[in-house]
């Protein structure tokens, strides 16, 4: 059975909240509004790496890869 036009939409709008989540998350980690207990400047690594690999993920999904 083929998907319907609406499930389409709702997996773009699930996928593009997911970015915008992930963005939030590391950019809270690096500003400090967010932290892990216990980790210190792990806090700020984090926060980089959940920003890259969004970023990562947003550029190949958008490339198709």
């Amino acid at each position: 059975m083929a998907k319907k036009d609406g499930s389409k939409i709702l997996n773009f709008v699930v996928w593009l909240t997911g970015i915008i989540v992930s963005l939030a998350v590391g950019f809270g980690l690096i500003g400090g509004t967010l932290s892990v207990p216990y980790l210190g400047i792990v806090n700020v690594i984090a926060g980089w790496v959940v920003i890259v690999t969004t970023l990562l993920g947003l550029v190949l999904a958008l490339l198709k890869i």
